[in-house]
């Protein structure tokens, strides 16, 4: 055989990945292969793979005798919508994807190549985690990963798609990463498996119940999207990267807008007239972004925050938002910790934020505070206070306590706070705060239950309003409700040249 027709098939025994009996029984479990996976998630034609021809070095255990090119992980660069980004895509039908050393110096590659280059970095995961046939060898490539994963956070964006079973190892390189997508019924991420818990805790779990999608998007939040199956998962990695930059250095892309009537009277309405009735902020945020812009992230975890991306005249933004339908809005520790998360991304890279606030104060409860409320709740504050980025607050209706300051008040460096009508900033509820300030008269009075009415309505028009807070210069404007996103687009747009000089320092401490 000439080289040319060695070559040949070589390359073909490599985009075979494993073989047509692998390749057959990936689609009979419902998944598509490493490399069907990439020509979902690229332009047509723009994938360039690197280390095709790469092959394990191990020769232990018969493994000499079981060599496939490309080593179960196909790597390379491409486009999404024309934008150039990196990748890797694990093939589970070699050696189960497993890490072997050369498995993951092919990965290490492309992260660097990211860094030096500046584009963003999408893993495509579907590992059962280290090779055992190479033992220390791949938890050292493990390593190398992880440490690439730390190096390139902030500087250019990581998203890790969970495709199989992601377990030990494996589920720590996109636990750095920014986002996490998993699948339904097909993918699992646990550092320890059902068998290993069962053995040391007796507890009877399935993989689904210990580390599937639904349960890390709801309980544990480990994961930001959870997709009914693989074709969603890859379309929602498409969608992101739209609204994202390249790198820390860049903007993030902004699309053709023609300001038209921007007002939007349906918001005029939107408050009911109880105050202690909820409604649906999400309503409010579709509202105020462009028509169908708004991508929630984190959706099923700690709703009683919402997150996302949003264009608002064409540029992209990051919300955070309490959401009065869900606990009333309460700030607790696990929407803080959402929060907060979401919140250094966006600063990391460039993307304004928008605060909507309609908060009652902090959850109350041994719970919370045995748990780290304290903490958890200031991790929320000190990301707040620490972005640079365009930041707009929009108080709605109650904003009380440590948690007005902690909503991007104008005290931790909000850029601009408006108001609506309907907004009350204060220290506390008037019923508590009427207690409180007037029990003596209260208690004292021929009718107490009348009396802490009357006092109750004086302490609402002395401080549940916001005209206390903009005759001092915490609120920049009342405004009404219908007014808000024209308000928001010039607000934005005359921000968008901000710069902050921060003082020098190595790094802050965030409370973890």
């Amino acid at each position: 055989m000439d080289k040319i027709s060695l070559l040949q098939h070589k390359t073909e025994q490599a985009l075979q990945g494993g073989g047509a009996k692998r390749i057959e029984a990936q689609h009979k479990k419902g998944k598509l292969t490493a490399r069907e996976r990439l020509q979902l998630l690229l332009d047509e034609g723009s994938f360039e793979e690197i280390g095709m021809m790469v092959t394990h070095r191990s020769r232990d255990f018969g493994m000499e005798k079981e060599i496939y090119p490309g080593d179960g992980v196909v790597t390379g660069y491409g486009t999404v919508n024309g934008r150039l980004v990196y990748v890797y895509s694990q093939d589970f039908t070699v050696f189960g994807g497993s890490l072997s050393e050369t498995h993951a110096e092919k990965i290490v590659k492309i992260m660097d190549l990211a860094m030096q280059n500046g584009a963003p970095v999408i893993g495509l995961n579907d590992s059962g985690g280290a090779r055992i046939q190479e033992g220390v060898v791949s938890l050292g490539g493990y390593a190398d990963i992880f440490h690439r994963n730390v190096k390139a956070s902030g500087v250019v964006p990581q998203i890790s798609a969970i495709m199989g079973p992601c377990a030990g190892g494996a589920v720590y390189s996109p636990a750095i990463t920014d986002f996490i997508l998993m699948v339904e019924h097909t993918s699992y991420m646990f550092v320890t498996g059902p068998n290993v818990v069962k053995t040391v805790t007796h507890e009877t779990v399935t993989s689904e119940e210990l580390g599937g999608a639904h349960t890390h998007a709801s309980k544990s939040g480990v994961t930001h999207f959870a997709c009914a199956h693989e074709v969603e998962c890859i379309e929602n990695i498409k969608k992101l990267v739209s609204y994202i930059p390249q790198n820390c250095e860049e903007d993030a892309p902004v699309y053709d807008y023609e300001l038209a009537d921007e007002t939007r009277k349906k918001l005029n309405d939107i408050i009911p007239a109880n105050p202690n009735q909820p409604y649906d902020i999400k309503e409010v945020i579709e509202e105020l972004a462009d028509a169908g812009s708004f991508m929630e992230v984190h959706k099923d975890y700690a709703e009683n925050i919402v997150v996302g991306f949003a264009r608002i005249g064409g540029r992209s933004i990051g919300i955070v938002a309490n959401q009065p339908a869900y606990l009333a809005g309460v700030l607790d520790i696990n929407s803080s910790k959402k929060g907060a998360r979401f919140t250094r991304f966006c600063d990391a890279f460039n993307i304004p934020l928008l605060v909507v606030v309609d908060v009652p104060g902090f959850l109350p409860g041994t719970d919370q505070e045995w748990n780290g409320i304290i903490t958890n709740g200031a991790k929320l504050l000190y990301a707040l206070s620490e972005a640079t980025v365009p930041k707009i607050t929009v108080i709605t209706r109650k904003a009380y306590g440590g948690a007005y300051d902690v909503m991007n008040s104008k005290h931790i460096g909000a850029d601009l706070n408006y108001a609506w009508p309907t907004a009350e900033i204060a220290v506390m509820g008037a019923k508590g705060a009427a207690e409180i300030i007037f029990k003596k008269e209260i208690s004292e009075a021929t009718d107490p239950e009348a009396k802490l009415k009357e006092k109750e309505a004086e302490y609402i028009d002395k401080f549940a309003n916001p005209y206390m807070a903009a005759a001092r210069g915490f609120i920049d404007e009342v405004i009404m409700p219908a007014d808000t996103r024209a308000k928001l687009i010039k607000g934005f747009k005359m921000l968008e040249n901000k710069v902050v000089k921060m003082p020098k320092r190595k790094h802050g401490n965030i409370p973890l």
